[in-house]
């Protein structure tokens, strides 16, 4: 089967086969192909799957000729990728496909029904923090809100990209590209079930990789950073300054278990299951990072939420925090405020645009580039370098399994370099705390306290 990007110029350029027939798939509209005989006659044909997902079937559809002699009326290219989707679209509807079609389908898939089927499958073969994140960017993205009760089948590939590029263009783009991984695996399995005829992510590729990025934080905006946490409050606050001070990634920290840690021997372990390599990872509790799970433990012995509660950050008592994306926002604007304050600038902004001369209503400059919660783990990374800390520690301590230690030496060195990790831990939250101006911490989550 040829899929080639179809061009006027090459529709008309095709030569008929010397036997049976010749079959051009159309890279840009999924199912759609150019038949021809080897008498050289020509027909624009849509493959494509119909029916409930239980009595799923393949059909073909004649849309019409390129040329006047195969029939009438002439189709063009553009004409023909248009009809295919309609076609697809009254697929999708239950619809008859041609007028004398009386098959009686079944309304198709919603985009949310093949999303909960491919979640289910992917439970029985994925570790629960794979599982999790699906679930995440599938179920409670809210850029994906307008697919939600859209038949499967009339999603395109122009939806596809517009989605890519409107959360990419506010500057999120890891979650643009996390996103578009996700409906790339999730379209390939559908069509791997017979449950849509074409993936409509199929050959659309990332904004930009996002191994690419290298934002760091600056000293100043780590300083706006702990006050913004400071104005956070519960229970981001605590937990933004705690990815910053052990490095460990957003999950990982946004789940961590009082059964993990061991305050008096400060150490968190890690358990394989939730670790991102599936090996057990201990951390060292720096003074800083001993201090906020102090007030969090004395906290908890005041709720009775948190109290029957196995998680360290949580709002039901049952599960982990989620939300990130919105308290990201107001870390965000709680950071623009601490660093006018640092600046001696007024907080309002129409008072600001008057000190800056800049017309009342016009865009303000950018006051802190774009960075994720992820940077905080590449910052921490970064001012443990600076520090001196020796790399394979540093890799030690983000529990990297491909670092500085590569090949045979990487076979035979299972040291763990606790000390080491322990004393760049340390040393990278004295410093964090050299920058900064420590603010006490409102953690309570709750206005009622547990009866004494």
């Amino acid at each position: 089967m040829a899929v080639v990007k179809l061009t006027d110029k090459r529709v008309a350029a095709v030569k008929p086969p010397k036997a049976s027939r010749l079959e051009l798939w159309d890279k840009l509209e999924p199912g759609l192909a150019l038949r021809v005989t080897e008498k050289d006659a020509r027909t624009w044909t849509l493959k494509l799957w119909v029916g409930p997902r239980d009595a799923r079937k393949q059909r073909r559809i004649n849309l019409g000729h390129p040329r006047q002699i195969d029939g009438m009326p002439v189709l063009t290219l553009a004409g023909a990728r248009a009809k295919a989707k309609d076609v697809k679209k009254l697929a999708a509807e239950g619809k008859p496909l041609t007028p004398d079609d009386t098959t009686d389908q079944k309304k198709a898939d919603a985009f949310k029904d093949l999303v909960a089927d491919y979640l289910n499958q992917l439970a029985k073969n994925e570790r629960a923090s794979t599982v999790k994140e699906a679930r995440r960017i599938l179920e409670k993205h809210s850029d994906l809100e307008p697919l939600r009760d859209r038949p499967a089948a009339s999603i395109t590939s122009d939806d596809v990209r517009k989605l890519r590029d409107k959360i990419a263009d506010r500057g999120a783009v890891i979650q643009s590209n996390r996103t578009l991984a996700r409906l790339h695996a999730m379209f390939a399995w559908a069509v791997a079930e017979n449950r849509i005829a074409a993936s409509p992510a199929a050959g659309i590729k990332k904004r930009t990789s996002e191994e690419e990025r290298d934002r760091v934080l600056s000293d100043d905006e780590l300083s706006w950073f702990w006050a913004g946490c400071t104005e956070l409050e519960w229970p981001f606050g605590p937990l933004c300054q705690l990815l910053l001070l052990t490095a460990q990634r957003r999950d990982e920290v946004g789940e961590m278990r009082w059964s993990e840690l061991t305050l008096p021997k400060r150490k968190w372990t890690l358990p394989p299951n939730r670790a991102k390599n599936a090996k057990e990872h201990e951390i060292h509790l720096s003074d800083a990072t001993l201090g906020i799970l102090n007030g969090l433990a004395e906290q908890r012995s005041r709720i009775a939420t948190l109290k029957a509660s196995n998680f360290v950050f949580t709002t039901t008592g049952t599960t982990g925090v989620s939300g990130f994306s919105r308290a990201k926002d107001r870390l965000d604007l709680a950071m623009v405020r601490a660093r006018r304050q640092a600046l001696g600038q007024p907080e309002d902004d129409d008072k600001l645009r008057k000190v800056l001369g800049l017309p009342k209503g016009s865009a303000l400059p950018v006051e802190i580039a774009d960075w994720t919660l992820h940077d905080l783990r590449r910052t921490a990374a970064t001012g443990m370098a600076r520090l001196k800390i020796p790399p394979h520690v540093v890799d030690k301590v983000l529990n990297h399994t491909s670092g500085t230690i590569r090949g045979v030496a990487k076979v035979y060195n299972k040291f763990a370099y606790l000390e080491e990790r322990a004393a760049a831990l340390d040393a990278w939250a004295r410093f964090v705390m050299s920058l900064v101006a420590e603010r006490p911490l409102n953690v309570a989550p709750l206005r009622k306290e547990v009866p004494g």
